[in-house]
């Protein structure tokens, strides 16, 4: 099929509202006296509230009101964006409350302030006075599973998840090997830094339901949670969401909607408007999960694997949050990437009193790809098998059903990606210089890292998209999507996709700037980069259902003597046109006036889908990372970078390329600077600011170079899968790959600072 929107670079058709300011945001839209929320936090890292005086913070000037745990309700929810399960073996742990007395992280929520303005709200907090009873706090999933540690949640023994996956016979599998290599590394705790706050607002409707405007991810799966978080039927519930400064997975967890939705309903159904600070958002929103793996593997003397064992530990932080999930993950990527007959993948989720870890982009990827292709880099120095050998050897094929998750992979083109890559990097001219000019404080070196990922959550758990098509007078066609857009150019390429497959130019596509979860289909949200897959099935099957709708009305309604068939009819550039000579029969507006408007037969032309998506594809790809490293300060120049990506047909390019780079520069902070700390004395973040949190600027990002090899993969619903977090999984542990190789000393975890650079050159560190 003749594609003439889909593959095109169109204006994404926001794009000039944002930047010129004209989009309003969560905090720009006006409500009438607006009331302001502030969260008074625990000064402890755990233990409990035994007594709280809120006497000197009303008498604040402006105070409202100030809630405590007595004032809410004394119900435990969940808040992981995920979709509903009615299996109670895969609900969320419900373990959260809207305000707490039992403190489970320096920080915790324990009351809230409603006044007339922000500044005597947050005078107010400052006012409440708390007594506190402490117990001993973890940091470290060690220290959380050491014999005799206070239980964070009772009866949790401080684990969430303990489970065992594989395949194979693993003790046969190392018996086979002719060598055996182990090894341990570790991931840091790291923030989003999503550029909007979580913000959120909430009051009464005139129609006595409660509406939560907030900056979201997830506005149906938000809804649900709020009737849970109250005990309350869902639909007394609406969730607008308007433009968002984007999430990255941060706002695909319900942090503060119950708050401010508690918060209007103790005044009375008023506005209340709860807006975080950025140091509340690093702190006591999600960060991702900082894991730990220790790794061995068997293989021949040639090279191919005969058995592995990993062992994960994931510090999921004092909330459950999405929980298991995210470590979890690992074990299908592992043999998505990787032919590994005999497997053994055993993760453990762990309690902690930092922050609760949740959604973050790559969902669990960037760290077992870290550990995967830092494990791949060590075998080869320690073999002398050249580092693509040993990879491609390895990878699986087209056709190849994953033995964990039970999906075929319909394409697969990662030694593709290596030939690009090289080509595109010079990677054989570089490498020749380098061994070339060894020497000297300035040691150059290269590293490549590859990837596999999803597109979507099934089969772990269940995909459904939503699309609503209305042909409007003119001939433009309104559409509706329940996926939400959060500043990654969905709505765009959900438009090039009606554009394409219905026949008319891209313009007349009009989009939703709003998710309203009373008008927009159901769909769970944006995460799993499943927009563009999921979502893109439920767009083509509502595009496709009102083109048939279109070309069967052009036929009624035709007064044409020499009628063609339905069959012979077809749209191009907006013009119904008979297939056999190209001639015009009518315009599409010609045609949609008459339906609206036809006084004997007139009915409004509309296509309204709910499409549930039981399929899957494996975007594939790598990292190509060539760096110089100055041994005097252990500081890292990153000279150059690459992606090359297979994810199937590239629906936009630019947008792709954007959301590439965008991938490509929090993947390089995840490699060399990010990491959110903790006072190991009194549990307290000690850097959640932009100032001492070490995140890269543009000052510090490289030229990012993007490249796709494009085969169109059979499942996708215009040959495309995911793209959204892929390109955040290898650029670490290329990084870290070109680093070991610049110095020939062994650094194992991340992110690789110049104090650890320098630590294992004194120490001398041998891979």
């Amino acid at each position: 099929m003749e594609h003439k929107v889909i593959g095109k670079s169109v204006e994404r058709w926001d794009a000039i509202a944002k930047v010129t300011g004209r989009a309003n945001y969560t905090g720009d839209i006006p409500q009438k006296e607006l009331l302001y929320g502030k969260i008074c936090r625990a000064k402890i890292a755990h233990g409990k509230v035994k007594s709280m005086d809120i006497s000197e913070a009303l008498k604040v000037p402006g105070v409202v009101k100030i809630l405590t745990p007595d004032d809410v309700p004394e119900i435990s929810f969940p808040t992981a964006g995920h979709p509903y399960s009615l299996d109670s073996r895969y609900v969320d742990v419900a373990d959260r409350r809207i305000l707490t007395r039992n403190v489970r992280l320096y920080g915790d929520e324990i009351a809230a302030v409603i006044a007339d303005s922000e500044l005597a709200a947050e005078i107010a907090v400052s006012k409440i006075k708390v007594e506190y009873e402490e117990y001993e706090f973890y940091l470290s999933t060690e220290e959380a599973l050491k014999e005799g540690a206070v239980e964070i949640h009772e009866g949790s023994k401080n684990i969430i998840a303990d489970t065992i996956n594989g395949t194979g016979d693993l003790e046969a599998g190392f018996k086979d090997a002719d060598f055996i290599v182990e090894d341990v590394c570790a991931t840091p705790i790291v923030q989003h830094c999503q550029m909007e706050n979580q913000i959120a607002y909430a009051y009464k409707d005139v129609d006595n339901r409660w509406v939560c405007v907030s900056s979201t991810q997830i506005p149906h799966i938000c809804r649900r949670i709020l009737g849970q978080a109250f005990g309350m039927p869902w639909g007394k519930f609406r969730v607008i969401k308007p433009f968002i400064g984007g999430g990255f997975g941060n706002k695909q967890d319900i942090t503060i909607e119950p708050l401010a939705v508690a918060m209007s309903m103790a005044v009375g159904g008023k506005a209340v408007m709860l807006d975080l600070h950025r140091e509340e958002v690093f702190a006591w929103t999600r960060v991702r999960h900082a894991i730990s793996y220790k790794i061995k593997m068997g293989f021949t003397k040639d090279g191919l694997i005969t058995a592995a064992d990993i062992d994960a530990i994931s510090n999921n932080g004092a909330y459950a949050s999405h929980g298991h999930s995210v470590v979890a993950k690992g074990g299908g990527i592992t043999t998505a990437l990787y032919k590994i007959p005999n497997f053994r993948y055993r993760s453990r989720t762990v309690y902690t009193n930092t922050a609760a870890a949740g959604a973050m982009r790559g969902y669990g990827t960037p760290q077992i790809i870290y550990a995967l292709e830092t494990f791949m880099n060590k075998v080869s120095m320690q073999t002398g098998i050249d580092q693509f050998e040993l990879r491609e050897k390895n990878f699986t094929k087209v056709n190849d059903e994953n033995p964990l998750l039970h999906m075929t992979q319909h394409s697969m083109s990662l030694r593709e990606c290596f030939e690009k890559g090289k080509e595109v990097f010079k990677w054989d001219e570089k490498r020749k210089f380098i061994d070339e000019n060894k020497g000297g404080d300035y040691v150059k070196g290269l590293g490549i890292a590859a990837f596999a990922y999803t597109s979507g959550a099934y089969p772990k758990t269940m995909e459904i998209g939503g699309c609503r098509l209305i042909l409007n007078q003119d001939g433009s066609i309104k559409m509706m999507v329940g996926a939400t857009e959060i500043g990654q150019g969905s709505d765009a390429v959900f438009s090039q996709m009606v554009a394409d497959t219905v026949g008319v130019p891209y313009e007349w596509i009009i989009a939703d700037a709003v998710t309203d979860t009373d008008i927009a289909p159901f769909d769970t949200g944006a995460y799993a980069s499943r927009q563009t897959f999921v979502s893109g099935m439920a767009v083509k099957k509502a595009a496709l259902e009102l083109k048939g709708k279109i070309l069967e009305a052009s036929y009624h309604f035709s007064k044409r003597t020499n009628k063609v068939t339905v069959d012979d009819m077809d749209i191009v550039d907006g013009n119904i046109i008979q297939k056999h000579d190209g001639q015009i029969i009518e315009g599409l507006g010609d045609l949609a006036l008459n339906t609206y408007y036809n006084m004997h037969e007139g009915h409004c032309l509309t296509a309204d889908v709910s499409n549930r998506c039981t399929k899957n594809a494996y975007p594939y790809g790598i990292t190509m990372a060539e760096v110089e490293v100055d041994k005097k300060t252990g500081k890292v120049e990153v000279l150059s970078i690459l992606n090359v990506h297979d994810s199937g047909r590239i629906i936009n390019p630019i947008l792709a390329e954007g959301q590439v780079e965008g991938g490509m520069a929090q993947g390089l902070g995840y490699g060399l600077a990010e990491e959110l700390k903790y006072d190991a004395k009194t549990g307290k973040p000690l850097n959640n600011n932009l100032l001492d949190y070490k995140m890269p600027t543009s000052m510090d990002v490289p030229d990012l170079s993007v490249a796709f090899v494009e085969i169109d993969d059979p499942v996708g619903p215009y040959g495309n899968k995911s793209l959204g977090e892929p390109p955040l999984c290898s650029p670490a542990p290329a990084l870290r790959n070109a680093i070991i190789d610049a110095l020939g000393i062994y650094v194992k975890d991340i992110p690789v600072t110049p104090q650890k650079i320098i630590e294992a050159l004194s120490e001398n560190r041998e891979v």
